[in-house]
């Protein structure tokens, strides 16, 4: 016959389980605080960002390091001439007036032909240089990348959206925004860009280190032609609306 417990022991046992449930209750509240106050904060940064330039991010903070200095220039999106603005919503998210930050068709597109380019909208690609930083397959950033599209693309305008991609996008090794790259390449403002030049800055913006506006290889300019091409059609179908394209 088996002896009970002493009372002793039991007590014992009974003050360590609620020891410990009181610890995880403190812990869950402290985490709980913490989570409250990094969405506070990002949400804080979101709406400075919303009304000011932002200084840059970490990868332009990393480039200028590294190369000892950068060129940059902030520019209001109405001295961006339209049709630059139409060239690089043709080349890197055609849908970006009717998404909500991530483009769901050309996502199941990429699935389908097996993953092997990416769907990154304007919106997830303007958070990842001024929020975040640059990365391969980092769950972290990309998690943190889309709470922070969805949050921006609530408080913000598609055309605010667009014009800080369009300031802090890399067009060439350490020029960052469309105002330094126009001058850096062909001597111009992005207010005075042609219908050529433009379609050549969005032909280098997946690969900017690899490739060049003002010295094109063949596939640039062909690439270049094809962005043209669809910079007309998104004027005429009037998917550059809600930037004023």
């Amino acid at each position: 016959m088996a002896r009970p417990r002493p009372a002793r022991k039991r007590r014992r046992d009974r003050g360590f389980l609620d020891r410990l449930a009181d610890g995880l209750r403190t812990l869950r509240w402290w985490l709980l605080r913490a989570v409250s106050a990094l969405f506070l904060l990002i949400v804080g940064w979101v709406i400075v960002y919303m009304l000011a330039p932002p200084p840059g991010g970490i990868y332009m903070w990393q480039e200028h390091r590294r190369l000892g200095g950068i060129e940059r220039q902030w520019v209001a999106l109405d001295d961006i001439a339209p049709v630059a603005r139409r060239s690089v919503v043709a080349a890197e998210d055609a849908r970006f007036c009717t998404h909500w930050g991530f483009d769901m068709a050309e996502i199941r597109t990429v699935i389908e032909s097996g993953g092997r380019r990416g769907a990154s909208t304007i919106s997830q690609q303007m958070v990842k240089n001024v929020f975040l930083w640059h990365g391969g397959r980092d769950w972290a950033r990309k998690a943190l990348e889309s709470g922070i599209t969805l949050l921006v693309e609530a408080l913000w305008s598609k055309r605010r959206i667009l014009e800080v991609y369009l300031n802090v996008a890399e067009f060439a090794e350490g020029v960052f925004g469309i105002e330094a790259a126009a001058q850096h390449h062909f001597g111009v403002t992005a207010a005075d860009l042609s219908a050529q030049q433009a379609a050549r800055l969005a032909a280098v913006l997946p690969a900017p280190q690899m490739r060049s506006a003002s010295a094109p290889s063949d596939f640039v300019r062909r690439r270049a032609q094809s962005i043209m091409d669809g910079a007309a059609t998104i004027a005429r179908d009037g998917r550059a609306a809600c930037f004023g394209g």
